[in-house]
């Protein structure tokens, strides 16, 4: 058994027949902001039991399955669980669903089982499992169904299936019949009642009381996670002495203190019989899991499936790219970069704008990255993913999307005579520089989009990221010439020292008069690639602390 929590307290709350449980909730006790949300509870699940967790709001259901299953450590007692070496070897099925929308289902099942299944398990075993495990949740006609067309229902079946591909013995659930019609709600408990038939334990929460008669028992939470009681449906009824146990909610709600619906429960509660044994069983040995290479290349695949799979993402990727080269293109006129043309300014705004490019393809291919799937790496990262895989594939699959676009709009503006004629170095030098300022605003649009909570958070972000890139370059006000806090901020901005790249590898300090602006184009594009290089090294190590902050192995 796993200890989750404190493994030195003497947890003496076997299962209901006498034998050992397979979930063990010992005195466990929780506080949230100086605030005590879970007083003193326990109880066990016996092997094969579905237990349902209830309450009214607030009385700490999802609290208490947080707490049990380690996403918030205990602040006092135990949780044992039998089979579990750690958080990794639990299943768990939150509320949002934890499957990628935009995969046909058995595609996504079969990348779930890549990163789950244990190091060096061949091909023919993944895809049997899959299959075996679409077969036992009926969903076998569904499984080249995009998973966004599936029903309610289906995609809760299809989050089971996840974590049901590693054959867990216990199995926790966060209101699974949320959001469900009743039809579709009781066909979801009749499926976990079919799991439970089979051997595996479950442990969920429910907010509806039509849920309760499809449980084995069930642990009643009085307001601020007192435990009220714990039994079957049946003997919940003679307790709260009433036929319909949403009577047994309201009398919760209304009658009494949460403390003396606790003393009442423990005055009367039996004390459970001992364990034929108080040694605990012997775990089997723990799987290898899948390294965080492997993992890296199974993300990197699905990264890119997902990426061309989704139609509005594909014409951001080709759209933008498009639409800012025929701006460029109305906007200046050919031969900026002629000798005759240096007093208009052209040239160095060609340049301000192509940079700027850059930094806006990067930034927005990365902005939405995270935000959209964070309830997926949540589950992820318990599972024993590593955040650097993660991260790591995002910058793989967008490395060469980047490319593409760099040598595109080089290519184009060249061929429109908005770039001048140079030689084949002059140009590697150019498309060196924008790659490493995508690469840097992909980073940095990476690790917004690990720090915000919804999508519209992130659509807000990039303004607000963009303006500093525009009015500190030294494009509308040269570096020198800036106030001293304008100069500060220039230093720590990925477009300034793109700009000064491109500049310095086309020479425009040939180009533009003498002054502050010519300094910033003398010299080698070197320190910018430098500069560049270190953004990214930067904000990719902050993003994988980011992302190991919000979603906790």
């Amino acid at each position: 058994m796993h200890a989750i929590a404190d493994p030195t307290i003497d947890c003496l709350v076997a299962g209901p027949d006498g034998s050992t449980a397979a979930v063990e909730v010992c005195h466990l006790s929780q506080r949230i902001q100086g605030r005590t949300t879970l007083h003193d509870v326990s109880f066990s699940v016996a092997p094969g039991e579905v237990v349902a967790i209830v309450g009214g709001s607030g009385a700490g259901k999802t609290t208490l399955l947080e707490t049990m299953i380690g996403i918030r450590p205990a602040a006092g007692g135990a949780v044992r669980i039998a089979g579990a070496h750690d958080r990794s070897d639990i299943s768990y099925v939150p509320q949002d669903d934890i499957i990628h929308r935009d995969l046909p289902l058995a595609r996504t099942l079969r990348y779930a089982a890549q990163l789950r299944l244990p190091a060096g398990t061949p091909v023919g075993v993944v895809d049997r499992t899959v299959d075996e495990t679409l077969a036992a949740l009926d969903l076998t006609a569904r499984a080249n169904v995009r998973v966004g067309s599936l029903s309610g229902g289906q995609r809760k079946r299809a989050s089971i299936a996840v974590e049901l591909l590693t054959r867990p013995a216990v199995f926790f659930l966060d209101e699974p019949t949320s959001g469900l019609d009743p039809a579709t709600a009781r066909e979801v408990l009749r499926l976990l009642r079919r799991l439970a038939e089979d051997g595996t334990t479950i442990v969920l929460t429910t907010h509806s009381p039509t849920d309760i008669d499809l449980c084995d028992r069930i642990v009643f939470l009085a307001r601020d996670g007192y435990l009220a009681f714990v039994g079957s449906p049946a003997e919940a009824r003679q307790y709260f002495e009433t036929t319909d146990l949403t009577v047994a909610y309201e009398r919760l709600a209304l009658e009494d203190t949460p403390e003396t619906w606790a003393q009442r429960f423990a005055a009367v509660r039996e004390p459970a019989p001992p364990a034929p044994s108080r040694a605990a069983p012997r775990d089997p040995v723990a799987p290898r899991r899948v390294g965080p290479l492997r993992q890296w290349a199974v993300l990197t695949r699905r990264s890119a499936d997902l990426l061309f799979r989704n139609r509005l993402t594909l014409a951001v990727l080709v759209g933008s790219p498009a639409l800012v080269i025929a701006m460029m293109a109305v906007l200046f006129r050919p031969g900026a970069f002629d000798s005759a043309a240096v007093t208009t300014g052209e040239a160095t705004q060609t340049v301000f704008w192509l940079a700027f490019a850059g930094f806006f393809f990067g930034l927005t291919y990365g902005l939405l990255q995270i935000v959209g799937e964070m309830a997926i790496l949540r589950r992820e990262r318990m599972a024993g993913l590593h955040a650097t895989s993660y991260v790591g594939a995002k910058v793989a699959v967008l490395t060469p999307v980047l490319l593409l676009v760099a040598v595109g709009m080089l290519a184009v503006l060249r061929a429109l005579d908005r770039l001048p004629a140079a030689s084949g170095s002059v140009y590697a030098a150019l498309l060196v520089t924008l790659v490493l300022e995508s690469l840097a605003a992909l980073a940095l649009g990476l690790l917004a989009s690990a720090s915000v909570t919804n999508a519209a958070q992130a659509t807000l972000a990039l303004p607000m990221l963009c303006f500093p890139q525009v009015l500190f370059a030294g494009a509308i006000v040269p570096v020198p010439d800036m106030a001293g806090p304008g100069q500060v901020m220039s230093v720590g901005l990925a477009n300034r020292w793109a700009f000064e790249s491109l500049g310095r590898a086309l020479r425009l300090d040939q180009l533009v008069p003498l002054g502050s602006q010519h300094a910033a184009f003398t010299g080698t594009p070197v320190v910018g690639w430098t500069v560049l290089a270190a953004f990214t090294v930067a904000l990719l190590a902050a993003t994988v602390a980011v992302v190991a902050r919000r979603a906790p192995a």
